[in-house]
């Protein structure tokens, strides 16, 4: 059953009956019953006690006012630290893990541990991305007002992403903002534990971007999931389980 947290700016849906200690941040595009196979009671085992969130403008939360940036989103989930246990543990899948990351550098007091799943923290070495020259030229036309706007949605929409396509209004703009950041400065104020859990088989993010970050922020090795690809949360729930249950006994939460 989906609550309402941060005095009704976000929604989601809580697991367990003592006091949550997991927060867990979807994806882009996704929503918090990503997390039911990693919260919810599976195979025997109890729920996990936590919160899975629908991130501002996804799921049954609303957009963000403006074009936010995963500052921005991790101020606003900051809200409900307050009414969670004493320290928590943070699962942050992709989109959300940028969100985690902030999260972790701007209120880490409260945090006893991050999980991070998929998140395209550096873009993979060799990776470049280049705006088509036909393009450049439809975005200059319609800067010197010699191009319609329909016309230039159109050709966004031809060259852009599928995930910028498929993004309207504010949250196309959160896109473009959120695929510019980079993420060195919050890696090095992270002071709690960092697991990194991938998907063997991640193209959005690759597990040579999760090996990069072990080696900024001295974690341990990468937990590398066989057979599996960038929806860890829902390809391999159990791997982030068991990875929550280690990262809360690490920190001594």
């Amino acid at each position: 059953m989906l609550r309402a947290f941060a005095s009704g700016r976000l929604f989601g849906e809580a697991y367990g009956e003592a006091a949550p200690w997991v927060l867990a941040l979807h994806g882009w595009a996704r929503t918090h019953a990503d997390f039911a196979g990693v919260l919810g009671s599976r195979n025997g085992l109890p729920e996990l006690d936590g919160v899975a969130l629908d991130l501002p403008g996804f799921g049954s939360t609303p957009p963000p006012p403006a074009a936010w940036g995963s500052a921005e989103y991790a101020d606003l989930v900051a809200e409900v630290l307050g009414s969670m246990g004493e320290k928590v543990v943070v699962l942050g899948h992709s989109f959300g893990g940028r969100v985690a990351i902030e999260l972790a550098a701007r209120h880490g007091e409260r945090l006893a541990g991050l999980v991070l799943t998929g998140v395209p923290i550096f873009r993979p070495e060799g990776a470049r991305t280049r705006t088509a020259p036909s393009y450049r030229v439809l975005r200059r036309l319609a800067r010197l007002g010699l191009l319609g706007e329909e016309r230039l949605e159109r050709a966004r929409r031809h060259h852009g992403s599928r995930d910028y396509r498929e993004a309207t209004g504010v949250l196309r703009a959160v896109l473009v903002r959120v695929l510019s950041e980079r993420y060195e400065d919050a890696l090095a104020r992270i002071a709690c534990p960092v697991t990194l859990v991938w998907g063997e088989l991640d193209r959005v993010a690759p597990v040579e971007v999760a090996r990069r970050a072990a080696s900024l922020i001295g974690a341990p090795e990468v937990v590398v999931v066989p057979g599996t690809g960038h929806l860890l949360p829902t390809e391999s729930p159990g791997a982030l389980r068991e990875a929550l249950l280690a990262t809360r006994a690490r920190a001594g939460a």
